[in-house]
């Protein structure tokens, strides 16, 4: 129910405003990794929270059906370095124990105070590839919450 109003408020404010594009993150392509190349125990500890925020993201749904504990949790850090650091339209790939896939973030826009972008998830099996779209806003802390 909540979900629902949040993702009919952002509809009515993208309706009545004019949108703009904003950059966020890193620039340049560069996409960090976000277990065990970073040295900062603080900084993992931040990506983990803003990860777990992310309550499941896309691969929270059916597209993550079948899917290992350690290949969800691949494509869920995958959907936050997209949204986080992704260039508009340059998918980020993940690998798992058998599958894999990518997140392709569009550019993102600003309503009110938060920045947003749409994205997709695609998961790659031995059968047709499936693929789940939605729209992320970027909260004050930096996680991410789906409205989808």
């Amino acid at each position: 129910m909540i979900m629902r109003l949040r993702v009919a408020l952002v509809a009515g404010i993208l309706a009545g405003s004019g949108c703009t594009t904003s950059g966020l993150g890193g620039g340049g392509g560069i996409v960090p990794s976000l277990g065990g190349g970073d040295s900062s125990a603080s900084s993992g500890k931040v990506a983990t929270r803003n990860i777990n925020a992310m309550d499941g993201g896309l691969i929270g749904g059916s597209i993550g059906s079948g899917l290992s504990d350690s290949d969800r949790r691949k494509a869920l850090e995958a959907e936050y370095r997209a949204l986080e650091y992704g260039q508009g339209g340059q998918a980020v790939a993940w690998k798992g124990e058998g599958r894999s896939g990518e997140v392709v973030a569009a550019q993102p826009y600003r309503v009110g105070s938060q920045d947003c972008r749409q994205y997709s998830q695609t998961v790659f099996t031995s059968g047709t590839p499936l693929t789940a779209r939605g729209t992320a806003c970027r909260n004050a802390d930096g996680s991410w919450t789906p409205l989808t």
